[in-house]
């Protein structure tokens, strides 16, 4: 109790704020527990408008996800991502260009992952994990000369001859079929090696080497081990 002159008045309780500040905070702290209760106990037992919204949620989602993926690797199937790398550009697209897979009398024109990239989704996707490997050598600078492309062109070509020896030249049958050749229409050399090839179960690469692109030099001991 506090005098001030003839009136007594109560002394004041400085302890009050503070256990009301004690008690603010432990219900903040209960309050806050039981909303992440509540959630806990929402997302393992969801309502069926609970589900009906996750299920709208995730397929809107997946949906958004998978229409930019395959966009994605379309985009990298396009011939100006390809001549993106200035030794594509320079290099291999100018020997490809004076082939008649760029420019012919009917105007059908074959790109780049024509005849490097799968039209199946899962053999496209495993082809694009391993051009991943192009990232890294693209870095080093492997081929970022021509004096270096040039040291490496049969490794190369022996890595794109013995994948396409291994799949039957899948990328060619795309276009090209044994069963939709009219041998009679075809020049002479062509028409008597075919059903040759036929019968033998040969595939494209085995006699189209050099079609798109030059040829390495010193190649015939490789092309006799990855053919014979």
């Amino acid at each position: 109790m506090v005098w001030y002159g003839a009136a007594r008045f109560p002394e004041p309780n400085r302890e009050a704020p503070a256990e009301v500040q004690k008690g603010t905070v432990r219900r903040g702290r209960l309050g806050e527990a039981t909303v992440i209760s509540r959630l806990w106990k929402w997302f393992w037992s969801p309502s069926q408008k609970a589900w009906g919204g996750i299920f709208v949620v995730g397929g809107v989602a997946g949906i958004i996800f998978w229409g930019g993926f395959n966009t994605f690797m379309e985009w990298t199937n396009t011939t100006e991502f390809c001549t993106s790398c200035h030794e594509m550009d320079q290099l291999v697209f100018q020997e490809y260009k004076k082939t008649v897979h760029y420019s012919n009398r009917t105007g059908v024109r074959t790109i780049c992952a024509d005849c490097h990239v799968p039209k199946e989704w899962v053999p496209k996707l495993i082809r694009k994990i391993k051009a991943t490997n192009d990232i890294y050598h693209k870095i080093l600078g492997s081929v970022d000369t021509p004096e270096k492309f040039e040291a490496k062109r049969l490794q190369l070509a022996a890595t794109v001859w013995r994948t396409m020896k291994a799949n039957d030249s899948h990328e060619c049958r795309s276009c090209h079929l044994f069963d939709a050749m009219d041998l009679e229409k075809q020049q002479r050399r062509a028409a008597k090696r075919h059903p040759k090839a036929i019968k033998r179960g040969q595939t494209c690469i085995e006699c189209h080497q050099g079609i798109a692109h030059e040829m390495p030099a010193d190649a015939d001991d490789v092309m006799a081990e990855i053919f014979d």
